[in-house]
Parts: structure tokens; C-alpha cells; sequence
């Protein structure tokens, strides 16, 4: 099971930054993220969100099996195009994770020109995770799907990180 975290950032910029540091540390098996959506407040007041695309993934998956399938029936090229076609399409029309709801009430919640970096995680080693971010990017914990305790814990970590690195 995945734990919501919100966390609010000055900027898009920073949260974009924080997204990337993740997604390498995501590769160090230091964290699984199941999904991540940037929430941006505009200065005109407008809440846009910015998804990472699923096709990628949808054609990847089409593409293997269509071409296991196309090697059953001696056509494994022809295959692999149709199954990524048909990946892509099932890929970009799939919209897995957090409600957009939530996360537009989110949006109207933060200041213009704000941010904040709402992720699914499935698992975390924390305190290499907040070692790596400490705290150099402004973020702060607006909401989690953590019992209090748990929260509170986050929160402790997060600060000790970042006085760490003062």
C-alpha cells in the first residue's frame, strides 16, 4: 500500500528539482514511487497540473507483449508495432494514482506562484532520502495519509536533515 505526501515548494522550479533528485534516487531502490504530479498555483490564480505521461510505459508494455505474441504467429515485428500502438493508446488514456480533484483543491489552496509535489510512495528508506534532499529546496509538508505519529516522525526527520546540513 502507497502513502500520500504533499509537500508545498516556493516555486515550480524547486518541486521540478525535487522531482528529479527522486526520480535518481528512485533508481537507487531508495524509494518507489507509484506517482508524482507537480500541482502549480499561476500567478493568474489558475491550478495547473503536470503528470508525468503513462504512454511511455503503456507502449513498452504493448511492444513485449505484441511481440510475443507475433512470435507465436511467426510475425513478431508486425507485433511489436501493433502492441506498442495499442499500449500507447491504453497508456494515455490510463489515469492511475491520485484524484485530480484532490489535487485541484490542493492547487486552490496554495499561493500564486507556488507549488507543491504530490506523490504516491510505496516504500522509503528516510533517512537516506531526506539526507540526499535536506531541506535545500524550501519544501514543507502540507498533507500525508500518515497516522499523526508517523507524521510528526516525518516531520522530526525531515528537520533534523536539513539543521544537519546548516
Amino acid at each position: 500500500m502507497s502513502d500520500l505526501y504533499a509537500i508545498g515548494y516556493p516555486t515550480t522550479s524547486a518541486a521540478e528539482q525535487v522531482l528529479q533528485e527522486l526520480s535518481s534516487l528512485q533508481a537507487q531502490n531508495l524509494i518507489q514511487i507509484d506517482d508524482a504530479v507537480i500541482v502549480e498555483r499561476r500567478d493568474d490564480g489558475k491550478v495547473k497540473l503536470h503528470q508525468p505521461s503513462n504512454t511511455g510505459r503503456g507502449a513498452a508494455g504493448g511492444a513485449l507483449w505484441g511481440g510475443l505474441i507475433g512470435l507465436l504467429f511467426f510475425v513478431p515485428l508486425l507485433g511489436m508495432a501493433v502492441g506498442a500502438g495499442m499500449g500507447a493508446i491504453a497508456g494515455s488514456a490510463t489515469d492511475t494514482g491520485v484524484d485530480d480533484a484532490f489535487m485541484r483543491n490542493l492547487g486552490d489552496q496554495l499561493q500564486p506562484g507556488s507549488a507543491a509535489l504530490v506523490l504516491l510512495v510505496r516504500s522509503v528508506t528516510e533517512d537516506k532520502v531526506f539526507d540526499q534532499l535536506h531541506g535545500q529546496y524550501g519544501g514543507h509538508l502540507i498533507q500525508t495519509s500518515l497516522s499523526k505519529a508517523d507524521e510528526d516522525r516525518v516531520r522530526a526527520a525531515a528537520d533534523q536533515a536539513r539543521l544537519a546540513h546548516q
